[in-house]
């Protein structure tokens, strides 16, 4: 099994010296009495649930799996599961942030970004049921008529029942113009429609765990326009209000490389009966707020499973001994020393250390803003919170699905043959982490949108907000040795957005060829910013007689990114400059 001790004083250190949230949230409407105890004593429990409930079933459910029965079109979940999951409804998790009009805590969502990196590192498969409920919630919340909110909100916050996003068919996925599934409005009952199509990928799509699901499905009507603008957004219980069974089945499962404890479904509609949400051909534009709250978490996603390996990893190599350190022996009373004295090893672990916590400062921080811009007083803060997190909601995506699966990577390399077995759990964190780069829009989708969506929006005024909130964190860094290096950063950035305005303005290709290295660079340089900021919070603190081990280490982990992190933005500003001619020089035969 694999290791995990929830990061409770990293989450205080962030929220409370370094963003200083407790003065933040004093401002913000219904979060006033939001406070240093409160987020301890939720973040305690949350620790406490996570790693004394969801770890302990995590090896067990990825070998149960889920098990389909074709004569009745059930999935049964992992029987390791059942127990966890009636405790996380009994325990009130799944209504953490959710709205107090309809049963919900009504807590911060930076709490909820807590809470999904926890419920990720010690099992993303059972926590994926919980997660994509969260995204309908939201959906239905900013979108769905009083009569469906009423209908439906209460239980799906309460965990009875459960939510899905119905949007893939066989024939397309990330071009959803193309989509097949059809909706005819029923002329004798108001709002109601008859769905007929195939879905696929659909999570959490059947299982045995809630008593109903309720899914959420993209259709075009009779009179819908061609294209994305044709698409309509409904609600499709498997379960109607008068008991009967709807029209909604799985035809079958897929059979992963991981996620193994999470249903992904084959879903068929045939004359379901569902109910229009919003306004007809709006569906894209309200699917989009379930799916940018599920690009959030599955970022985060990354971010816990690479927690979970480091930790294991570490331990590994405090207790593996192998050989001798090539400046001397350094245990003389042990017949080797422990592989932690090698430099390589080391460079493998606090790489992963580095990337750890510069990804749960870039998530802890989007989460701020998420809140800011959701209850801000004032407008001006409100709408640049808001730009920041649509920003940096590709990068929180990408970014850290990418480094998540390299830390899984470097921490299955630091136990060697050990790690390519089941014995210490982290090749079970390698396989769950590799769908995260993949679903909610692949990572290469998620850097087409930072940079034909997210870095024009408003003329460019997101990104000139993020510069100015990096060059004021560069303002109260006092070392020389830390400003060198992002100031550096920070021209980088500059150098690869003018080379963008010149030459991608002017051609598409331009700017897609380089949008996957244009996204990894803001992500290096973001986490760099805020892992400097970081260092020089503890410094401080320190300096004034703070003597918590948390602080310890954060200049020194700072010193890995910038030395072993941080210039990697050279090479990646040379490929961007590179263009597309190289890449698009080949014809389709020469491959």
């Amino acid at each position: 099994m694999n290791q995990y001790e929830a990061p409770l004083a990293d989450f205080s250190f962030l929220l409370f010296d370094v963003m200083q949230a407790h003065q933040t949230y004093s401002g913000l409407a219904g979060y006033e009495e939001f406070s240093p105890d409160l987020a301890e004593a939720v973040l305690s429990e949350m620790a406490k649930f996570a790693s004394g409930v969801l770890l302990p079933a995590n090896a067990e459910g990825d070998q149960q799996g889920c098990r389909y029965d074709a004569a009745t079109h059930t999935v049964t979940a992992p029987q390791a599961y059942q127990q966890p999951f009636q405790q996380f409804v009994a325990n009130g998790w799944p209504s953490l942030t959710a709205p107090t009009e309809y049963g919900g805590q009504g807590l911060p969502k930076i709490l909820g970004v807590a809470f999904d990196e926890m419920c990720a590192a010690t099992n993303t498969s059972l926590s994926m049921y919980f997660g994509l409920t969260h995204g309908a919630i939201v959906a239905l919340e900013q979108h769905a008529s009083e009569a469906l909110k009423s209908q439906y909100l209460e239980k799906l916050i309460a965990g009875q029942w459960t939510g899905t996003m119905c949007l893939t068919e066989p024939q397309c996925g990330t071009d959803l113009g193309l989509i097949k599934t059809r909706a005819e409005p029923q002329p004798d009952q108001h709002n109601t429609y008859r769905i007929n199509g195939a879905k696929i990928w659909i999570t959490g799509g059947e299982h045995d765990l809630a008593e109903n699901i309720i899914h959420l499905v993209l259709a075009k009507l009779p009179d819908a326009p061609a294209g994305t603008k044709g698409i309509s957004l409904f609600l499709v219980p498997k379960w109607l209000t008068n008991g009967e069974r709807n029209g909604i089945y799985c035809s079958g499962l897929e059979h992963k490389m991981g996620i193994n404890g999470s249903a992904t479904c084959f879903m068929n509609l045939e004359n379901a009966e569902g109910y229009l949400i919003g306004e007809p051909h709006q569906g894209l534009r309200y699917m989009f707020s379930m799916m940018n709250s599920a690009r959030l978490m599955v970022g985060v996603q990354g971010l816990g499973l690479g927690h979970a390996a480091y930790q294991t990893a570490l331990g590994f190599a405090r207790e593996r001994i192998q050989g001798r350190s090539v400046a001397g022996i350094q245990e003389p009373d042990k017949p080797a020393d422990t592989i932690l004295v090698h430099p390589d090893v080391r460079r493998m672990l606090l790489t992963q250390k580095a990337l750890v916590e510069g990804g749960r400062a870039l998530a802890m921080w989007v989460g701020l803003q998420l809140d800011i811009s959701e209850r801000s007083k004032d407008d001006t803060a409100r709408e640049q919170a808001s730009d920041l997190v649509e920003l940096l909601t590709p990068v929180v995506k990408a970014h850290l699905t990418d480094t998540g699966y390299h830390i899984c990577d470097q921490a299955v390399q630091t136990l060697g043959g050990s790690g390519y077995t089941r014995d210490w759990g982290i090749e079970q964190l390698l396989r769950d982490c590799r769908i995260s780069r993949i679903y909610e829009g692949t990572n290469g989708i998620q850097a087409l949108d930072f940079v034909g969506r997210k870095l024009p929006m408003g003329g460019g005024r997101a990104v000139k907000a993020l510069l100015t909130e990096l060059s004021g964190m560069l303002t109260s860094i006092t070392e020389p040795q830390v400003q060198q290096p992002l100031q550096k950063a920070l021209a980088q950035l500059q150098d690869a957005l003018g080379w963008l305005t010149q030459h991608g303005l002017q051609d598409r290709e331009q700017a897609a060829a380089a949008a996957t290295p244009l996204l990894k660079l803001f992500g290096i340089a973001v986490q760099g910013f805020l892992l400097a900021r970081n260092a020089q919070v503890a410094e401080d603190l320190m300096a004034n007689g703070d003597e918590r081990p948390v602080l310890r280490s954060k200049s020194k982990t700072r010193d890995v990114y910038l030395r072993e992190i941080l210039p990697e933005m050279q090479a990646l500003t040379q490929t961007i400059k590179a263009g597309k001619d190289h890449l698009m020089a080949f014809s389709a035969e020469e491959f």
